[in-house]
């Protein structure tokens, strides 16, 4: 068995993969707001409930947000700010007397519905999560890419590609430039762009107008475009809280053949299988069938 861990910003969440990928057991509780030793703890003992249910040992890997930076080995780009400057990964080994695995949660998010979801007959996956932010992560032949400056993927802070007139400079981001992917396409962000155009606040959810959607794909094309302009993965994985828009499916392929540098796009967009349980599911998946790990 293998167990995966989903280290949120206000929830961890912790199950058991059977041999099948099914999942054994699952528990979760709330994330320590700011305080790096309780996460940890709190990481620690739910490894050790779940094999206490399990009666055995198991790998380990955690999907968290950030990464951990090749030149420091210590987390970096966390919007948990307790981890950042942090050895994740060897703490927790410590803690639990084992290696560990450590991903950015997009990317374990990638490799769950590359492995046995949406994308399980593909060899290349481009995993997207549109929710509070914009993630994303690169999956060939059921292995994360995750590139020398551990940033593969990260195409939530590129500029939005061939803007309008209107759409410059573009909103702010959090990453102190304007223009961002993420500051056009995330849920905070179409809430913003709603507010603007319409002089009301509503949630995404709540949202009917057309126009404002069939905006929104276009957007939502265009990015996507540059993704397959570069990397062309057989398929694209939609998740996060924006993906369960049944309209995207249409709306976006139909606009992805203006953007798209061939005569033909074959690229697959689809939602993701697992849901809201990509994550964590991916986070085990770092250790595949054969890893020796499974203790």
């Amino acid at each position: 068995m293998r167990i995966g861990v989903d280290l949120g910003g206000t929830k961890i969440e912790a199950v058991a993969l059977d041999t099948a990928g099914a999942i054994a057991v699952r528990h979760r509780l709330p994330t320590p707001q700011g305080d790096y030793p309780a996460t940890l703890s709190a990481i620690t003992g739910l490894v050790t409930r779940i094999e206490a249910e399990v009666g055995k040992g198991c790998s380990v890997g955690i999907g968290t947000p950030g990464a951990l930076s090749p030149a420091t080995g210590l987390m970096k780009n966390a919007n948990s700010t307790c981890l950042i400057g942090q050895a994740l990964d060897r703490d927790l080994e410590r803690a639990l007397d084992r290696p560990v695995r450590i991903a950015n949660d997009a990317d374990c998010f990638a490799l769950s519905e590359a492995v046995d979801g949406a994308g399980r007959d593909a060899r290349s996956v481009f995993g997207v999560i549109l929710g509070t932010g914009v993630g994303g992560g690169l999956v060939w032949q059921q292995q994360i890419v995750h590139g020398p400056n551990a940033i593969a993927g990260e195409w939530g802070h590129n500029p939005l590609p061939w803007p309008r007139d209107d759409e410059r400079p573009g909103p702010a981001c959090y990453c102190g430039k304007h223009g961002c992917i993420e500051a056009f396409l995330s849920g905070p962000a179409i809430s913003a762009a709603y507010a603007r155009s319409h002089g009301q606040q509503a949630r995404p959810d709540d949202i009917t107008d057309d126009l404002f959607w069939l905006d929104y794909a276009d957007r939502l094309a265009r990015a996507l475009a540059h993704v397959i302009n570069i990397f062309d993965p057989e398929v694209i994985v939609l998740g996060g809280g924006v993906s369960n828009l049944p309209r995207l499916y249409d709306d976006v392929p139909s606009r992805l053949p203006r953007w798209v540098f061939s005569d033909h796009v074959a690229t697959r967009l689809t939602q993701a299988v697992h849901g809201d349980s990509s994550g964590v599911r991916g986070a085990a998946w770092l250790w595949p069938p054969g890893s020796g790990q499974d203790r």
